[in-house]
């Protein structure tokens, strides 16, 4: 028995997988960076890099880590939606908390067929079976 997974959540957390990476560069390398000229803190899209080709392909355990992983990006978005004075950041701030938690979203109910398969399959393996 297969599990059925739903196209549309793999494409959306691929979607916005990819367009979480281009905010964070393009917010800290144009619009809104915390030194003129760009700022290292680009580098905070490289840890997303590490999930998106298991995300591309719809690997269940890469979009169960990644799913850990987001919640990272949407923490920082909510602090420096409330904390940045700049009102650029903060738009892009609020950017990163909807397109982190549409990522979540779309990965745990991607996934979660495949979890409630595993968790039947194993019930059905402890229960003892009749002897003939």
């Amino acid at each position: 028995m297969t599990t059925q997974t739903n196209p549309v959540l793999r494409h959306g957390a691929s979607v916005s997988l990819i367009a979480l990476i281009a905010l964070c560069l393009a917010w800290e390398l144009w619009i809104a960076p915390l030194k003129p000229g760009g700022s290292l803190l680009a580098l905070k899209a490289l840890p997303l890099l590490f999930p998106l080709r298991g995300v591309l392909k719809g690997s269940l355990y890469t979009l169960q880590w990644a799913a850990m992983l987001v919640l990272l990006y949407f923490m920082e978005g909510v602090v420096r939606a409330w904390s940045d004075p700049s009102p650029a950041s903060a738009v892009m701030a609020g950017f990163e908390i909807a397109l982190s938690l549409v990522f979540y979203l779309c990965a745990i109910f991607y996934v979660r067929p495949a979890k409630r398969q595993a968790r039947r399959a194993a019930a059905a393996a402890k229960t003892p079976k009749a002897v003939p």
